[in-house]
This record gives C-alpha cells, structure tokens and sequence, in this order.
C-alpha cells in the first residue's frame, strides 16, 4: 500500500468509527481526509458506494493506487476542498479524518448527514468538534481509543503503545 505524508487510520480506529456508523449495504459514505484510503478500502465491502475526498495530490496518487490494487470499483476519487465537494454529493454517513476547515465542514455534515465520526489525534481538534456539536446538539459519543502492538524484546515481548485517537461521534446512526 502507498502512504502520503501523515500516518495511516489504525484498523482497529477504523473497526470502532464504522462501527459506530451502523452502515448498511445501500448507504453512500464519504471518506474526508482520506490520505491513503484505508478507511475506504475498509468500508468498500459494507456500503453502495463512496465518495473518498482529499485536497492533496500525494493522497489521491496514494488511494488511487491503493483501491486499484484491491480491485474496489465502488469508491469514488475526488479532489478538493471537502466543504465545495460535498455540498454537491448525496451521501448518508461519513468519517471525517482531517481537519482542515472542519468549523465549515462540520457545519454541512449537521445540516446534511444523519451519522458521522470524526477522528482526531490533537486535543485541540477533539474539544473543538466536540464544542461545535454540543452547541447545535449533535453530539453523541466521544471515544479514546489507545492501542498498543506487542513487540519483541529481550527474548519476550513488550507492549508498544501506539498514538491515542480520539472519536466523536455525531448526528444519528445512519
């Protein structure tokens, strides 16, 4: 698989937000901030259809490859500014992975997606979505998730923790 610049969404952080979601088969989702796609490649199995989003060429090259490499056909490619591309796209549940402009990409998820997760590795990122969503009462849950991979050390093995991510949920189940 091919990585842009940034780390990937752990499986296990990607098996907790689509869980939270409830997806089902005929639902449209939207991967925002999808840099390698590996939130896609994973919900490509459980829904109609996606739309993938990022404004960065390296991450487009990246998931273009990736899902080509999977063989997944029901993810589309889009890039750009999340906020221009989804006020034209009909969707019912997303994951929202970056955080840029995420005070206007929040507010068209509120208005428009029933169910969405927001993952965020600063605390800063976390207080600010959770602050916009209790605000329009849209808040549902908020998760942090700590990881930890074992690893071999000294003829045993040691745990090695991995970054905290945490997951806000918002809207309704989709």
């Amino acid at each position: 698989m091919l990585y842009p610049a940034g780390t990937p969404t752990q499986p296990e952080i990607i098996a907790i937000a689509l869980s939270k979601l409830y997806l089902k088969p005929g639902d449209v989702f939207a991967d925002i901030g999808c840099g390698s796609g590996s939130v896609s490649i994973q919900a490509a199995g459980m829904v109609k259809h996606i739309y993938a989003i990022d404004n960065r060429d390296e991450a487009i090259m990246a998931i273009s490859a990736n899902i080509k490499e999977c063989g997944i056909t029901n993810v589309s490619v889009l890039k750009g500014e999340a906020y221009c591309i989804l006020s034209d796209l009909d969707i019912n549940c997303a994951f929202l992975g970056g955080s840029k402009n995420i005070e206007d990409v929040l507010d068209l998820l509120m208005e428009r997606v029933p169910g969405f997760v927001i993952s965020a590795i600063r605390v800063e990122t976390a207080a600010l979505a959770i602050n916009i969503l209790k605000k329009n009462n849209k808040f549902r849950e908020l998760l942090q998730v700590q990881i930890s991979r074992g690893k071999e050390l000294a003829g045993g093995t040691m745990f090695k923790p991995e970054n905290p991510v945490f997951l806000i949920v918002g809207g309704k189940p989709c």
